[in-house]
């Protein structure tokens, strides 16, 4: 098997776009035409910060909740009434889910959506629950 080295470009540069240009429900089990949200993620300054890729997308047809420790996002992109030569735009509803990391404070939660860009953060100074010892029973 051949390994790429670190900086080495993929042989077949055009392979991963056609992954990309799939629709999510061949990548993952949906529901309809649901679409995955791009996102990265990171810690900064003591915070969980989501990142999503939103463009075109207006900030009244974005949701943001938490519920269980876990983050979804929500939004819906509509398509505009043109007569089109060619489109590769998704539209439709897209969503992504994250799970939390540990000592995430739900109610500390700020999003803002800026130039196609949605950013929320979460603090994360809840303490982090203790390990808990489970005790065994033999049974007999």
């Amino acid at each position: 098997m051949t390994t790429l080295k670190r900086g080495q470009r993929f042989p077949f540069p055009e392979v991963p776009d056609w992954f990309e240009n799939l629709p999510a429900r061949f990548a993952m089990p949906t529901m309809g035409e649901l679409y995955t949200i791009r996102i990265e993620d990171y810690t900064e300054d003591g915070r969980y910060v989501v990142r999503a890729e939103l463009p075109g997308t207006s900030p009244e047809s974005i949701d943001v909740f938490i519920s269980d420790g876990v983050l979804t996002v929500q939004a819906e992109r509509t398509e505009r009434e043109v007569d089109k030569n060619h489109s590769e735009i998704r539209y439709g509803v897209m969503s992504r889910s994250v799970t939390l990391p540990s000592g995430a404070d739900e109610d500390d939660v700020t999003a803002d959506y800026t130039n196609g860009m949605l950013t929320v953060s979460v603090g994360l100074g809840a303490e982090k629950p203790s390990a808990k010892h489970v005790e065994i029973k033999h049974g007999g």
